[in-house]
C-alpha cells in the first residue's frame, strides 16, 4: 500500500455494522436517546457530529504550532509530517465518497502547499461536507477493499482524534480529549486490538492497568503512553 493511499485498518465485523454500542459520559458528546442502562446507540448522524468535533479539537491544537520540526509520539514524524498525514487523509474523502477508485482519487490529489494551517481549513471543510451529503450505505473504494461509507467514517474520525493527542503533545498543549470523542474512537480500535499492530501502522500496544482512564486505554492500544513525561 502507498503511503498516500487512503489507509482504511478497520476490520472487525462489529465496527462495520449499522449501528454501535457504547458507553458514552452524560455530559459530553453526541446525544441521542440511551437506553436505561446507559448505554448509547451511536448512528451515522452521531458519527458525523464525531467527525466535526475532531476537526475542531485537531484545529485547536494547530493554531498553537510554533516549530513545524518538533518531534511527535510518532516515531517518524515531526510536526509538519504529521499534520500533513492528517490533510492528506482529508484530500481523499471527497474524491472517494463521490465513488471513484483508488487510482482515479490518486490522480485528483494536489500537492499541498507550505500553509498546512490554511490546507487544513480547506480540506477539513470539504471532508465535512463530503460526509454530510453521502449514503452511509454507498460503498467506497479503498486500497484493499470496498466498504460502507459509515465504516470509513469511522476510521477517519477516530484516527483524526487520535492524532489529535499526538499534535497536542508535540506543541505542549491541552492533551485531554473530550470524553465522548475518546468513548467513541474506543469502539474502533477496542474490537480490533488483536489486529491493529498487525496493520502496520501502529505500534505494539502499551501494557496498562484495565482500571487506567479510557483516554490512556485507547492512546495504549495504538502504541501510546500518556504517563510518560512529555
Amino acid at each position: 500500500m502507498s503511503e498516500h493511499d487512503p489507509r482504511f485498518w478497520n476490520t472487525h465485523d462489529e465496527a462495520i455494522a449499522g449501528r454501535q454500542t457504547i458507553e458514552v459520559p452524560e455530559s459530553s458528546g453526541p446525544s441521542t436517546d440511551r437506553t436505561e442502562q446507559g448505554k448509547h446507540p451511536m448512528s451515522f448522524a452521531d458519527w458525523l457530529q464525531v467527525q466535526q468535533q475532531a476537526h475542531a479539537a485537531f484545529a485547536a491544537r494547530l493554531r498553537l504550532v510554533t516549530d513545524w520540526s518538533a518531534a511527535t509520539p510518532d516515531d517518524d514524524w515531526d510536526v509538519s509530517d504529521l499534520v500533513r498525514h492528517v490533510i492528506e487523509e482529508q484530500q481523499w474523502v471527497p474524491l472517494l465518497l463521490a465513488g471513484r477508485t483508488v487510482g482515479e482519487a490518486r490522480s485528483r490529489l494536489e500537492p499541498l502547499s507550505d500553509d498546512l494551517a490554511a490546507e487544513w481549513g480547506r480540506y477539513s471543510a470539504a471532508a465535512t461536507r463530503a460526509w454530510a451529503s453521502v449514503d452511509p450505505d454507498a460503498l467506497v473504494n479503498l486500497s484493499y477493499d470496498r466498504v460502507p461509507a459509515s465504516a470509513y467514517l469511522r476510521e477517519q474520525a477516530s484516527d483524526v482524534i487520535v492524532h489529535t493527542w499526538d499534535l497536542a503533545r508535540a506543541v505542549g498543549a491541552d492533551e485531554e480529549l473530550d470524553e465522548g470523542l475518546v468513548a467513541a474512537a474506543w469502539t474502533v480500535f477496542e474490537p480490533q486490538k488483536d489486529t491493529l499492530e498487525a496493520s502496520g501502522l501502529f505500534a505494539s500496544p502499551v501494557p496498562i492497568d484495565p482500571d487506567a482512564p479510557l483516554q490512556s486505554r485507547l492512546l495504549a492500544l495504538t502504541g501510546r503512553d500518556d504517563r510518560l513525561a512529555a
